[in-house]
């Protein structure tokens, strides 16, 4: 019936697959990887998507597979300690502090909030 009512893409409290790190280039995956481990260790489903291929094609991937949020990663968001957050449904909500991200999914989580 859950299937059903949300079509797959499930809240982020019910989604299997939370959160999706997803670095611009080969260059930016121990970003990535750190970026992922600070997500696990807040207890978070999260994967790193560090397939040899173009950034545009793991966007995609990771929206039809409804994940939650992408967290794209590249030189900027390395240097300042960021990642951009993109939604599922396309919406770019622009870079944050990982910090600041992790308190805002914790918090939708906490709440099972049905909003991203």
């Amino acid at each position: 019936m859950l299937i059903e009512h949300f079509a797959g893409a499930f809240p982020l409290w019910l989604s299997p697959v939370q959160v999706k790190v997803i670095p611009v280039a080969e260059r930016h995956q121990a970003y990535a990887a750190e970026v992922s481990a600070k997500l696990k260790a807040a207890g978070f489903r999260v994967e790193a998507d560090q397939r040899n291929e173009r950034m545009a094609a793991k966007i995609r991937d990771a929206q039809l597979m409804k994940i939650p949020y992408m967290l794209v990663v590249g030189n900027r968001e390395a240097e300042n300690g960021t990642v951009s957050v993109r939604l599922r449904t396309g919406e770019d909500r622009g870079a944050l502090p990982v910090d600041e991200f992790i308190a805002h999914a914790q918090d939708v989580r906490r709440t099972k909030s049905l909003n991203l």
